[in-house]
């Protein structure tokens, strides 16, 4: 097949942070994407319906001429987070679910859940709403294995309160173990998973190719290749508890490239060009839609898109680095080939 129109997919998970990066990263994500679920782990945290109005606007007036693209707004779980924030943001129309990172899971979480135990009133806010919990699904327990996190948070944590809340929404963002694949099918209706291109695309050898791979480093970390099968096989199986979400997560090049370097990887530049490559190795281009456009869609209880994109099987070569400001961010695949690319796009 050498070209795929379909409904026009959307970003369930993406990081766009704010200010001069914001104005950088915008476009790529509004090229691609009619609609994102917007994190809100900045500094300081989009913790309340407010801030997340705030922050929206700044989103839109950054956003260029002739692009159509609506961020979804979500806030920033704390210990102290009120259940009537949960209704003030359910009222908004413009926040569509609350994030629980772990205390020191990720980039700025300091501000996140030390006890999930204190936010059971806030939890059942959401179930009454039917407002989706979008998880950061690690533990911090520094005696677990990083690589064990996934799977230790699901038995200690996440297992638990859904037996607690079973009607709770949950997305169990960026899923990276078979594990956490054998666990959200299992669960009920009301539990869902985003699944990322970089996982799809890369086992943890990446981290160590030819030396240490700082642009590779994300959290949760890259995991052994039977997890990354795990992950294509539940992508591309057309069931629709498994959508889109990039974790597309940009830092400046000297932030990556560091004695403590930060987590994450930028691939919004290249997002469903590099999803195009997984359906196509296995197979299964016509089910890209699927997991691109109407499964999250249907699990947030929105409409389609009306729109289309087509995407074409025509080489293209990632840029070394992308100026941002007066910094430097490096793009997933930088220097390399991207096998898709979008109609209309004339990068050489």
């Amino acid at each position: 097949m050498q070209a795929i129109t379909i409904t026009r997919p959307d970003d369930w998970h993406l990081h766009l942070r704010d200010g001069e990066m914001l104005r950088c990263v915008l476009p790529d994500s509004a090229r691609r994407f009619a609609r994102a679920i917007v994190m809100p782990n900045l500094a300081p945290p989009v913790t309340t319906t407010e801030l997340a109005l705030a922050y929206r606007r700044r989103i839109l007036e950054a956003l260029p001429g002739g692009l159509d693209f609506e961020p979804l707004m979500t806030l920033y779980l704390t210990d102290d987070t009120p259940p009537e924030e949960v209704h003030a943001a359910r009222e908004s129309g413009r926040v569509h679910a609350v994030k629980w990172y772990p205390a020191g899971a990720t980039t700025n979480s300091a501000a996140g859940v030390t006890d999930i135990g204190r936010c059971m009133e806030t939890l059942a806010a959401l179930a009454e709403t039917g407002m989706p919990l979008l998880v950061h699904g690690e533990v911090t327990d520094p005696e677990v294995d990083v690589f064990d996190r996934e799977r230790v948070f699901i038995e200690r944590l996440l297992a638990p309160l859904l037996e607690r809340l079973p009607g709770l929404k949950v997305v169990l963002e960026h899923v990276t173990t078979r594990e956490g694949v054998e666990f959200v099918r299992g669960a009920g209706g009301r539990v869902a998973a985003t699944l990322t291109a970089h996982h799809l695309l890369l086992n943890r050898n990446a981290l160590f190719a030819g030396g240490l791979r700082p642009h590779h480093y994300c959290l949760p970390v890259l995991k052994r290749e039977r997890h990354r099968e795990a992950l294509v096989e539940a992508a591309v199986s057309g069931d629709p508890k498994f959508f889109l979400g990039t974790d597309s997560a940009p830092h400046p090049r000297s932030a990556k490239e560091s004695a403590c370097g930060c987590a994450g990887i930028y691939t919004a530049h290249a997002a469903i060009e590099l999803y195009a490559e997984v359906f196509e190795q296995a197979g299964v281009l016509d089910r890209l839609e699927g997991f691109a456009s109407l499964h999250g869609a249907a699990f947030y209880a929105l409409p389609p898109n009306r729109g289309t994109l087509t995407l074409r099987r025509d080489a293209w070569t990632v840029p070394e680095e992308v100026p941002c400001g007066g910094q430097r961010l490096v793009p997933f695949r930088a220097g390399e080939p991207v096998q898709w690319r979008i109609a209309g796009d004339d990068r050489g």
